[in-house]
This record gives structure tokens, C-alpha cells and sequence, in this order.
């Protein structure tokens, strides 16, 4: 059990490291995804059942959703800037 926690701890300083050194932000929020899912299990390994399922929840559930949605608005905006620019260059 001591070596399977180890290796969480090794995949959730890669996650950290990753998610640092990424340049593509959807690959980010995966990473980051990633670092809460392992990081509930962990905290069922520390036998904290109630912070496992808050981590998961809001860790890897809502807050990566709301990455994606940001990401998805923050495309479309400079998708609209850059047919404003376009339409300017034409007239």
C-alpha cells in the first residue's frame, strides 16, 4: 500500500509539473483534471472521505468545467476579433 501511495504522490508532482510546462490550455485543464482525481484518491487513502468527494466534485467536476467553457468563450472572442480586423483590412 505504502508503494501505490508513493506513486500517487510521483503522478501528482508530474500532473504539477505538466500542467506548468503546457502550452496547449485544453491539454492544462486535463492535466489539472487529472491532478483532482488523483489527489481524491489520496485523500480516501488518508481516510478523509468527505474531502475526496469535495476534491472530485469540484476539483475535477465544476471547476474543470468552467475552464472549458472559458476556453471555449476566450476561442470565439478572438475568432470575432480577428473577423473585425479582417472586415477593417477589406474596407
Amino acid at each position: 500500500m505504502e508503494l501505490f501511495f508513493d506513486l500517487l504522490l510521483i503522478f501528482l508532482l508530474v500532473c504539477a509539473v505538466a500542467v506548468s510546462l503546457s502550452k496547449n490550455l485544453l491539454n492544462s485543464i486535463i492535466v489539472y483534471m487529472s491532478f483532482s482525481l488523483i489527489m481524491s484518491v489520496i485523500w480516501i487513502l488518508l481516510e478523509s472521505p468527505d474531502l475526496a468527494i469535495t476534491e472530485a466534485a469540484v476539483g475535477a467536476g465544476v471547476t474543470s468545467i468552467l475552464f472549458i467553457i472559458t476556453l471555449k468563450k476566450i476561442h470565439e472572442i478572438v475568432k470575432d476579433n480577428e473577423k473585425d480586423k479582417q472586415e477593417e483590412h477589406h474596407e
